[in-house]
């Protein structure tokens, strides 16, 4: 069940309604209704995915390997780390093993189907493992954690299927706070204004960026080299939009429920650095490299050598993390080369002027990102072959095929005018509107907080949300929930 469908839309307000009705009354039974409705959204809401409810079971048998070993290095009773270990290699040998067998066996192998939200699942339960084994989530705190309750955190369904991943001391405490499934005005207005600007990035501007994309990646051969640029700076852009979408529309649902969802995106293309773009993007699977991989690694404490291969190490462990091919693993060791080169370069980068620092930076992302894409290596260097070497000619028609085609229409009909002129105009709004919206301060996430409903403000997101919602048909699922 996608987030833009008209079956989640029922789905949430009646789980809203309930969840909320109920809570008020008893936050226990609210908070098990909310639990057993992440459970409905999982199964039924992608009831047509392969295998869905063998995937479900693997999950459940996860989260109960977790909560178990969890209290058991609560009861004091010695032995510790070795049950660490234990479910950490379990986890880890589930998303081999289901995510990772073709691959590692050149395709002589797989299984069958991927439980959806394996890779976010997985990460979270390790990070849960890692702080219950330290310390930071206490050993009363664990007693105290019962099997619905931690379902919930594994299962909550606005992250189950892309994140962010959180850690536990960002979720369990705010079950017992006030404003769990008590939100007040404005938390309901906060939650109102990211849906709908969520809504509007994915299904406005993300999936129309997909178009044109796609369109380029399926007559490789005959782009011309702006063609090759608005490939691929249409997917830094596609992507963007889709990713930050679904973290303010998850934020958004959260905040409804008297949830805050930890900032997971910060206008990342505004970075003027690799390591600062990584702060930025995917904020919570970078924070989970680093407190769970990066620091056990040693982190920057062993000397300089030490430290640029640590920094390879998590880096290629995300790129594999997010998807069992080269081109992944390929993106990964780029940006894991691009942090020790920015390293070495130290001081004398920083020298540098900051819209030079941010070219670099940007023109660096781009470039990654085509591997990302890519369906091959192959694939990627013959795009960025084109885009260098390519002739130069007017971006060809087929490109902007199926793009925005009702709106197009529209336009045609009522300034006939401007027929001769569409495709340039379709092309200079698009990608001027894309990259005005990427570059300009401010955060969705972080302007709930200071949200406040004004008639104006309301008139322009009802008129977002009602197009997006017009537009649901034909619409993608998000990206991030293929990994």
């Amino acid at each position: 069940m996608n987030f833009q469908s008209l079956s989640f839309l029922a789905f949430f307000i009646l789980t809203l309604a309930v969840c909320l009705l109920v809570g008020w009354k008893s936050a226990r039974a609210g908070r098990d209704l909310l639990t057993l409705a992440s459970l409905v959204f999982y199964l039924w809401g992608f009831w047509a995915q392969n295998h869905v409810f063998l995937g479900f079971g693997v999950l459940l048998l996860g989260s109960g390997i977790s909560w178990v070993a969890a209290r058991r290095m609560a009861s004091g009773k010695g032995g510790k780390k070795g049950v660490l270990i234990a479910a950490v290699i379990w986890h880890t040998a589930v998303l081999l093993a289901f995510k990772y067998t073709g691959f590692l066996t050149g395709g002589a192998f797989r299984l069958p189907f991927v439980p959806l939200g394996l890779s976010f699942f997985t990460f979270q339960q390790i990070w849960f493992l890692k702080e219950a084994y330290t310390g930071e989530f206490s050993n009363a705190q664990l007693k105290q954690l019962n099997g619905g309750v931690f379902a919930l955190f594994s299962f909550f369904f606005p992250t189950v299927s892309s994140g962010p991943i959180m850690k536990p001391d960002s979720f369990f405490p705010q079950l017992e706070r006030e404003k769990f499934l008590h939100p007040d005005a404005q938390d309901v207005a906060a939650g109102l204004y990211a849906v709908a600007i969520g809504t509007g990035k994915k299904v406005l501007l993300a999936d129309s960026f997909g178009v044109v994309v796609n369109n380029g990646w399926a007559h490789l051969g005959e782009l011309s080299a702006p063609s090759a640029w608005l490939t691929i700076l249409g997917y830094t852009l596609q992507l963007y939009f889709d990713f930050s979408g679904y973290c303010d529309i998850a934020a958004g649902l959260a905040r409804m429920l008297g949830i805050h969802l930890p900032v997971n995106f910060d206008s990342p293309y505004r970075s003027l650095s690799i390591g600062e773009f990584w702060k930025r993007w995917h904020i919570t699977l970078t924070s989970f490299l680093r407190e769970c991989i990066y620091f056990p690694l040693g982190g920057s404490r062993k000397g300089a050598v030490r430290t640029y291969v640590n920094i390879m190490v998590i880096f290629l462990v995300s790129g594999f993390w997010h998807g069992a091919g080269w081109t992944f693993i390929l993106w990964g060791a780029l940006h894991g080369l691009g942090q020790v080169v920015e390293r070495l370069w130290g001081k004398h980068r920083d020298a540098l002027p900051k819209l030079l620092r941010w070219c670099i930076t940007f023109a660096f992302v781009n470039v990654a990102w085509v591997f990302f894409r890519a369906p091959g290596v192959s694939g990627a260097v013959q795009l960025l072959k084109v885009a260098v070497l390519g002739g130069i000619a007017k971006p060809e028609k087929w490109l902007l095929s199926g793009l925005l085609t009702s709106e197009v229409s529209a336009v045609k009909t009522l300034l006939p005018f401007l027929t001769p002129w569409c495709n340039i105009l379709l092309l200079l709004s698009l990608y001027g509107i894309g990259l005005l919206a990427v570059l300009l301060p401010g955060n969705t996430i972080r302007r709930m907080d200071t949200f406040r409903p004004k008639i104006w403000r309301a008139i322009l997101l009802a008129i977002i949300f009602v197009w997006s919602t017009l537009s649901f048909t034909g619409i993608t699922s998000f990206i991030y929930s293929n990994f």
